[in-house]
């Protein structure tokens, strides 16, 4: 663990610094790790000329004016924890395939020091450490090629080798690797299938939450109707499968066609729904049920994960 007294670091780009990514530059300036300041970048908390930097491969020029809020404890390096429960539906040699309860975070970040998927990982494949220093992954996100929120489950693939690595986070890179997810949405779906197809980025009013933004990355969704329900209010269960990997994809896309996902806290009626109260605060109705790709070693390979109980449970309330 890293630790100090935290601030706010505020500077004029120097001319040596000119032509230098953001996150690079943040990390000279403030002394952190680069995973820390990824942190920073993702949570909002990095502006350039009193803009928030959406993106830490930003390039820097001579006399911006660069600022960054950084926490008393910066960084945290994951360790191996006995603690943490998750089960693995697959692992061989190349890579590990969880089944990622709701409530659980994957990695360490603003907030989140401890407890984490990544070290219960460490308990159990002490070897994903070496990976970063094969050019595979960062010391706080050994083998992780993607990521699913803290409130949602279901499969999530991690690298176990450095070749793995590369060919899961070529696969995810070029949308050649298949995420599927089951969710639950407020109202009624008009067409029984769809693509939304809307860049997503940070929001301007609220730099820690995604929306949909011109300035943001390209990002599609699939969705087709796996069934509909009038009582106690209208709602569409779903199947949503991704072409792009964008942060909060799922819920941003449907949030902004009008259909939130149960549970959503960008829905700012969940309190008054009828089903408030139905999911912990903080669970969304949204699982990952299944996964695609090609093995390193060249088949190709599909998991499923059933609904867990508690979604069972909402819709048993619905039927």
């Amino acid at each position: 663990m890293r630790s100090g007294g935290g601030g706010l670091l505020d500077v004029e780009v120097p001319a040596a610094l000119a032509g230098e990514r953001v996150d690079k530059a943040v990390a000279l300036l403030a002394d952190l790790p680069r995973s820390a300041v990824t942190d920073l970048v993702d949570a909002g908390a990095v502006l350039l000329d009193g803009e928030v930097v959406t993106t830490r491969s930003r390039i820097l020029a001579a006399g911006q004016r660069l600022q960054a809020a950084i926490p008393a404890i910066v960084a945290d390096e994951p360790r191996p924890d006995r603690e943490v429960v998750f089960e693995v539906v697959y692992e061989d040699d190349d890579l590990i395939v969880v089944d990622k309860p709701a409530g659980l975070v994957v990695h360490h970040g603003a907030g989140h020091r401890g407890g984490t998927l990544v070290d219960g990982l460490l308990h159990r494949y002490p070897e994903l450490a070496d990976l970063p220093g094969a050019g595979a992954g960062e010391p706080a996100r050994p083998g992780i090629v993607h990521r699913l929120d803290k409130g949602t489950s279901g499969l999530l693939v991690v690298a176990r080798s450095p070749a793995a690595f590369q060919s899961l986070s070529a696969q995810l890179r070029e949308h050649t690797a298949g995420r599927f997810y089951q969710t639950l949405v407020i109202g009624s779906v008009e067409s029984d299938a769809g693509v939304v197809d809307a860049p997503i980025g940070r929001s301007s009013r609220l730099p820690t939450r995604m929306t949909i933004s011109h300035q943001g990355r390209p990002a599609r969704t699939n969705y087709r109707v796996l069934d509909r329900f009038n009582l106690p209010e209208e709602l569409t269960l779903l199947e949503a499968s991704l072409e792009t990997g964008r942060t909060h994809q799922v819920r941003v896309h449907l949030a902004a066609i009008g259909h939130p996902v149960v549970g959503d806290d960008r829905d700012r009626g969940a309190v008054n729904r009828p089903l408030a109260g139905a999911l912990p605060n903080g669970r969304l109705f949204l699982h990952a049920f299944r996964l695609t790709l090609d093995h390193p070693r060249g088949d190709r390979l599909t998991w499923e994960s059933p609904l867990p109980a508690d979604l069972q449970g909402v819709l048993a309330r619905l039927s």
